[in-house]
């Protein structure tokens, strides 16, 4: 299928592995250019030459920053001024316990998984708006369907933004702009190892053997990866997904046991 999205441009945020990653490599192998955000920059150019090899001819930016800061977020901008996609993406905040969290913990939290996309969406959609094309996805977490008890951090922030989606969504999709949210569940991802940790030292479990459970546990017998997520991501991001918008795509093997 030609997603019908060559020669567009698209900024990645926190591209330089896992899902972010999956995401551009997708992306720019249906020939959009891509601009991909990361905090480590030595990690962020090795994504961009697996980009090059992968999708030869295809114009790739780095830029090195914290997307969850005023900085990080008009060094992007100043790089990749008028998206036609934009992919949100930022580290969750840690696993824990609420009693543990102080107000800068939740501020912070927010500040990245929440208020970050947000900023972006004002400072692009507009242009998408007139230019009549435009794909927004924002990559959150199965946490906001079904809540995970260490996550609450995560749970909190990510489920405002959800909600703030459902409405703005509905405003932008009759100029051709669509905005959808992609949800995780366990893939294999850096994000992953760490929450298994944190199981791990709870079930007096090693970490590879909280990870093997955690597959055996998911209805699929595994874990997903970062190209399929990646290929979901591509297919919102095509024409052919104009009429898809304000949803919530969870992608957990079948992990959530609800019918709606």
């Amino acid at each position: 299928m030609d997603f019908g999205i060559a020669g567009r441009n698209a900024l990645v945020c926190a591209a330089s592995k896992g899902l972010g990653k999956g995401c551009a490599l997708a992306l720019a192998r249906e020939g959009v250019n891509v601009t991909i955000t990361a905090r480590t920059p030595a990690d962020l150019e090795r994504t961009a030459d697996e980009i090059r090899r992968a999708a030869p001819g295809i114009r790739v930016q780095t830029v090195a920053g914290d997307i969850a800061t005023a900085e990080g977020r008009e060094a992007a901008l100043a790089a990749c001024p008028a998206p036609d996609i934009l992919v949100n993406n930022a580290g969750g905040p840690p696993p824990g316990d609420f009693r543990d969290w102080s107000r800068e913990d939740w501020i912070k939290a927010l500040d990245a998984n929440m208020l970050t996309p947000i900023a972006l969406i004002q400072a692009t959609v507009d242009g998408m708006m007139e230019r009549g094309f435009g794909r927004v996805v924002n990559i959150t977490s199965s946490a906001v369907k079904a809540p995970i008890d260490i996550l609450g951090l995560s749970n909190g922030a990510r489920s405002g933004l959800t909600g703030f989606i459902a409405g703005l969504s509905r405003k932008t999709v009759r100029y051709g702009v669509t905005i959808n949210n992609l949800l995780p569940g366990p893939f294999e991802t850096d994000r992953l190892r760490g929450t298994a940790a944190a199981r791990a030292a709870q079930s007096e479990r090693t970490l590879e053997e909280e990870i093997a459970a955690m597959a055996a546990a998911n209805p699929a017998g595994r874990l997903g990866t970062a190209d399929e997520f990646g290929a979901a991501c591509a297919f919102l991001c095509s024409v052919h997904a104009g009429y898809i918008t304000g949803q919530n795509w969870l992608m957990d093997g079948g992990a959530y046991p609800g019918t709606f």
